[in-house]
C-alpha cells in the first residue's frame, strides 16, 4: 500500500512536471517554425519535422528490433493521421496568423478532447468540464470576432488543428496503456512524412545557410523530445484520474494569462 502511495506521488510530481517541459520546448519549435524563412512553405516544415523525427527515432531505438512492433497497429496508423492533420493546420496557422493568436485557438483543443472522450468512449462530462469547454469556446468565438488579422482561413485553420489535436489525445490515452511513447511518436512521424513526402518532393527546398540548417534541427529535436515528454506526462496523469480536466484547466489558466499580457 505504501508503494503505490509513492508510485502515485511521483506520477503526481512528474507528469505535470514532464507537460510543462513539453509545453516549453512546443513554444521554442513554434517559433522557430514563424521564424523560418517564407522559402519553406508548410509541407516543407511539415515534411522536415516528421521525416527527420522518424530518423531519429529509428537511430536511437531501432537498432536492436523491429520499431514498428506495436499493439493495435490499425489505432497507431489513425493517430498519426489525425496528428498529422492537426501539425499541419497548426503549421499553417502560424504562417498565417500571429503566434499568440494562433496558439490560443489551437489549445482548445482540451475541450475537443473532453467531447470525443464522450463520443469515442461514452465518458460522463461533469458539470466543471462542461464550464470549462463553454469558455474555452466562448474564447475562441471572441478571437474570431474582434481579431482578424491575419484572416479568417488562418483562424478557421487553426480551429481544425485544434479539432483533430483533441482527438489525437484522446486517442494517445487509450494507446499509451498498451504502447511505450516511442512507438506512438514513430507511427505519428511515419505517417506525416507519407503525407507531406508528395508535396515536398514536387517543389524541394534545401537550407540555404547554416542558420537555417540549425532552425530545421531544432524544429526536429525539439519535436521529438517534446512528443514524448507529452506522451509520458498524459499517459502518468490520466493513470491517476486527472489527465482530462487538468489540460482543460491548464488551457484555461494559458488564456487568462494570454488575456492578462497582451
Amino acid at each position: 500500500m505504501e508503494t503505490d502511495g509513492k508510485l502515485k506521488l511521483e506520477a503526481a510530481l512528474a507528469g505535470p512536471l514532464f507537460m510543462l517541459s513539453a509545453a516549453l520546448l512546443f513554444t521554442a519549435l513554434n517559433l522557430l517554425v514563424k521564424l523560418l524563412g517564407p522559402q519553406f512553405n508548410v509541407w516543407h516544415i511539415g515534411f522536415y519535422r516528421f521525416f527527420g523525427g522518424m530518423v531519429v527515432l529509428l537511430a536511437v531505438f531501432g537498432r536492436r528490433k523491429n520499431p514498428y512492433r506495436g499493439h493495435n497497429i490499425r489505432l497507431l496508423i489513425i493517430r498519426g493521421c489525425t496528428g498529422s492533420i492537426a501539425l499541419i493546420s497548426v503549421i499553417t496557422a502560424i504562417r498565417l496568423l500571429p503566434v499568440s493568436t494562433a496558439l490560443v485557438i489551437f489549445y482548445s483543443f482540451p475541450a475537443f478532447a473532453a467531447i470525443a472522450s464522450f463520443i469515442i468512449y461514452g465518458e460522463r462530462i461533469g458539470k466543471l468540464e462542461t464550464a470549462c469547454i463553454l469558455l474555452v469556446m466562448v474564447g475562441v468565438a471572441i478571437l474570431f470576432d474582434f481579431e482578424l488579422s491575419g484572416g479568417v482561413f488562418g483562424q478557421a485553420i487553426a480551429l481544425v488543428g485544434g479539432i483533430f489535436a483533441g482527438i489525437t489525445v484522446t486517442l494517445i490515452r487509450s494507446l499509451r496503456e498498451i504502447n511505450g511513447p516511442v512507438i506512438i511518436y514513430l507511427y505519428f512521424c511515419t505517417m506525416g512524412a507519407l503525407v507531406t513526402l508528395p508535396m515536398f518532393a514536387l517543389d524541394p527546398v534545401l537550407p540555404a545557410n547554416p542558420v537555417e540548417g540549425l532552425m530545421i534541427l531544432g524544429i526536429i529535436f525539439a519535436s521529438v523530445l517534446a512528443q514524448l515528454l507529452m506522451n509520458q506526462g498524459f499517459f502518468l496523469l490520466s493513470r491517476l484520474g486527472r489527465g482530462r480536466l487538468h489540460v482543460q484547466r491548464s488551457d484555461i489558466h494559458g488564456r487568462g494569462r494570454h488575456c492578462a499580457f497582451r
